[in-house]
């Protein structure tokens, strides 16, 4: 914004002086090096101002359209709490086999639902930019084509479990591994969206903070020294 008020100065300052010249002098000479001036200085500007936009402007592909963010302070705001909100939860967090909990999983999901749908619903959320996409049109994508298709589906499959065979282990469940293998496809499938909230909240490379991390090697059991022998008790 800053930049584009001293472009817009610099323009007006040569025109000004432009025409005060012109009207001054009446000199064919003169008035076409000054149209030459200023020219060049709309050529010029004109093009500073292309690049500031491209500097300030994000295009996603979703879901085969291409959408385009204007990263505007509130917008990019807006973006980075979506995309830690995500980048910290099972979301993105792989979940082994043999490891972690199915119910916790799905509730983690289920609140990043809320988390999400909450400023959807907001009377202070911004109205969308006159042209291009809001960040919370990709907030709506999430929701309504990859959070809420799973957790209906998976949801009532899990609680049927739950109340049906009290007690026992989730490992224990047939569905278990097919569980995983869809969460696993939910989280590929995330993947970009995230990547893309992190690029509209001006985050450098956003994608290293969803890698998944090397898993640390549990230390090797601590070798007890042995101990001194009793000494004899004599005799």
């Amino acid at each position: 914004m800053v930049m584009r008020a001293l472009l817009a100065g610099i323009v007006g300052g040569v025109i000004g002086i432009a025409a005060y010249s012109i009207s001054q002098t009446g000199g064919q000479p003169l008035s076409v090096a000054v149209g030459c001036l200023i020219g060049v200085a709309v050529v010029l500007g004109g093009e500073l101002y292309r690049r500031s936009a491209q500097l300030t402007e994000v295009r996603l592909v979703v879901l085969g359209s291409e959408m385009s963010f204007k990263t505007k302070t509130d917008m990019r705001h807006a973006a980075q709490r979506m995309f830690f909100q995500a980048a910290t939860r099972v979301a993105t967090r792989p979940l082994e086999d043999g490891h972690g909990n199915l119910r916790e999983a799905l509730t983690s999901l289920k609140t990043l639902f809320d988390l999400y749908r909450e400023p959807l619903e907001s009377e202070g959320t911004p109205l969308p930019p006159a042209n291009g996409n809001s960040v919370y049109e990709l907030a709506l994508h999430i929701l309504n084509f990859e959070l809420a298709p799973f957790l209906t589906k998976w949801h009532p499959r899990l609680k049927a479990f739950e109340e049906s065979d009290r007690g026992q282990d989730e490992s224990e469940w047939s569905e278990n591994s097919v569980f995983r293998e869809e969460l696993r496809a939910l989280q590929e499938r995330l993947r970009p969206y995230l990547i893309g909230l992190g690029e509209i909240a001006g985050i450098p490379d956003p994608a290293s903070h969803l890698r998944r991390s090397a898993r640390v090697s549990p230390p090797a059991s601590a070798t007890v020294p042995d101990q001194p022998s009793s000494p004899a008790t004599p005799e």
